[in-house]
């Protein structure tokens, strides 16, 4: 029988997950450090793993193909994360932090240059002050806890949103990403990401965040390696 099913184009392919996560038939696994279609009957033909493909690697295709599997219907079961703030939470009350400079810090303490809360993308209130001619950093969230200079080296004088593009609503962050980009003047953007495939994921919001707000921004990718380093 004639029916759609997904088409992995296995050159483009950076093995991320992030289609394999999405599919709720289980149709897609990462065999060998590619995304694989393991068999067109759990393929239902919806194409929910399309749009969380940072490189464009997967599309529909109309072929003859084994009926789908229904009893694989709702393999999975994922719930919703919502894009915007919880109202009323502390951990989403926009504030601006001012950094006093208090000249050489005591033996043992550091000061954060940390300007502003929320960090987590999905919280951000794309309206918020400290957006406005703003030097950007999205940062994938491991990039803190590997990265030791983190702090002086890429937070300092930069706004941040965090965001982890294996385990998170990707749709969410784009399309959050992008107002942001829309109703503010962001100077510079600054993409720092872990080395392994996943976290490329975090450029590839990025890129279609920009395309949806027609703006053309500066662009510097930092990738940390897992020991530490700038790669």
């Amino acid at each position: 029988m004639k029916r759609k099913v997904i088409q992995i184009d296995q050159d483009k392919c950076i093995g991320c997950g992030l289609c394999a996560n999405a599919c709720m038939q289980g149709a897609i696994q990462v065999i060998n450090g590619k995304a694989t279609l393991v068999s067109e009957s759990y393929c239902d033909g919806l194409g929910m793993c399309l749009p969380q493909c940072p490189m464009d690697a997967i599309q529909l295709v109309e072929k003859e193909a084994a009926a789908f599997n229904t009893a694989r219907s709702n393999i999975k079961l994922k719930s919703a994360v919502s894009t915007g703030p919880a109202c009323g939470c502390p951990s989403a009350q926009t504030r601006v932090i001012e950094q006093k400079d208090e000249g050489q810090a005591p033996l043992g303490s550091q000061p954060s240059n940390l300007r502003q809360w929320p960090i987590q993308l999905h919280l951000l209130n794309p309206a918020a002050p400290y957006f406005q001619n703003a030097n950007l950093l999205l940062c994938a969230d491991c990039v803190m806890a590997a990265y030791g200079d983190f702090q002086e080296k890429l937070l300092k004088n930069r706004t941040i949103a965090i965001a982890c593009p294996k385990l998170d609503n990707i749709q969410g962050y784009v399309e959050k990403l992008a107002q942001i980009l829309s109703l503010n003047n962001i100077k510079t953007i600054v993409v720092a990401r872990m080395e392994v495939p996943c976290c490329g994921g975090i450029t590839g919001i990025l890129k279609q965040a920009l395309q949806m707000s027609g703006k053309e921004i500066p662009v510097r990718e930092v990738i940390i390696s897992v020991d530490g380093k700038i790669k």
